[in-house]
């Protein structure tokens, strides 16, 4: 199942709003076969796997085991089911991961394994599997995408002076920001920052595809001359005014009244988006943060510039350190928000 994990992560950034998953075939304790889902649309984990076994093995595959990290689908959608197709490899044992979320799989896939009398071993690694596809488990249970935040701040806390460009962390770390945009489905920023920064939001140091890009304009007053506003690749613009698709560029009215975040992961989950990652300013950061709306931050540090003054980073809540470390001068820092079991002990 470790194995079925290292293959499963190598369909980061290819594969969503699918879920990562990888598969290993065993023999007599010899993996005769693997594979992992690749690209969105294209074979799964297992048709990979059972495609990868050498012609002078293919006669043990009836004797074999299959590990997956995730439960085979057991539904018509982009392919077709992988538990139909274990069953037609005469498979006599399958060992599970973890339950699929999905409505259309949530146990089925076991079902039709066991009603074709195939063994089947649930939950190993059970917590791993989950992880690895938190994103994909959130967008299902919650229902809106997963929210992962992104700042530089100083050693002393800001993120920056009012209208003057602060370079906060290092070559090598703004590398490592390209490789993060091209495993999240999309990047979120405010309007102050797409007028102040003119950024593009595109995947430009890092091999990958680059993630939808969302601002907030809610009165339409951002020029179009932003490179945000290009027709290069797919914007969404939330604002107040219109419901509109321009080339590229899509306008998604929001209401003035209630949750406005609320209201664009609605529309972003009714898009199919798994994932953002909001790269805006302070403001809009901590609106997320306020709100209880995320799940993730990843906050660079230099620890050996301070500036004094400037604008304050945001303060997160109910966070938990889980992951440290240097690149240079730059301490990265990964948080989780609590879950509502977490928070109440």
């Amino acid at each position: 199942m470790h194995r079925c994990l290292q293959l499963a992560k190598l369909g980061q950034g290819s594969v969503a709003p699918n879920p990562m998953v990888g598969s290993v075939l065993i023999h007599n304790g010899r993996i005769i076969g693997e594979g992992w889902h690749q690209v969105y649309g294209q074979a799964h984990a297992e048709v990979n796997c059972l495609n990868s076994v050498a012609e002078k093995d293919k006669k043990w595959i009836g004797e074999s085991t299959m590990y997956v990290s995730l439960e085979p689908c057991a539904h018509y959608g982009k392919t077709p089911p992988c538990a139909d197709l274990i069953i037609a490899h005469k498979i006599p044992k399958v060992v599970i991961g973890c339950i699929d979320p999905f409505a259309e799989v949530a146990g089925r896939g076991v079902k039709k394994l066991e009603a074709a009398g195939i063994e089947v071993l649930l939950n190993v690694l059970e917590e791993d599997c989950k992880k690895i596809n938190r994103r994909f488990f959130l967008f299902h249970q919650k229902k809106r995408p997963y929210v992962l935040l992104k700042w530089a701040q100083t050693g002393d806390g800001f993120m920056g002076k009012k209208g003057e460009r602060v370079l906060i962390s290092n070559e090598e770390t703004n590398r490592l920001v390209h490789k993060w945009r091209a495993e999240e489905s999309a990047i979120f920023i405010g309007t102050t920052t797409a007028l102040e920064d003119d950024p593009s939001l595109t995947v430009r140091l890092w091999p990958g595809s680059h993630p939808l890009r969302c601002v907030i304009d809610k009165e339409l007053r951002l020029p179009s001359s932003l490179q945000l506003l290009n027709d290069d690749h797919p914007t969404i613009i939330f604002n107040f005014i219109k419901n509109e698709e321009a080339g590229k560029k899509r306008y998604v009215q929001v209401n003035r009244e209630g949750s406005f975040l609320q209201q664009v992961l609605d529309s972003l989950f009714t898009f199919k988006v798994q994932s953002i990652m909001v790269e805006g300013g302070s403001v809009l950061l901590q609106s997320f943060i306020n709100a209880g709306l995320w799940d993730e931050a990843r906050v660079i540090v230099n620890q050996h510039l301070r500036i004094g003054e400037g604008v304050k980073s945001p303060v997160l809540r109910d966070e938990i350190l889980m992951e440290n470390y240097f690149i240079h001068s730059d301490s990265v820092n990964i948080f989780y928000k609590k879950s509502e079991k977490q928070a109440t002990k």
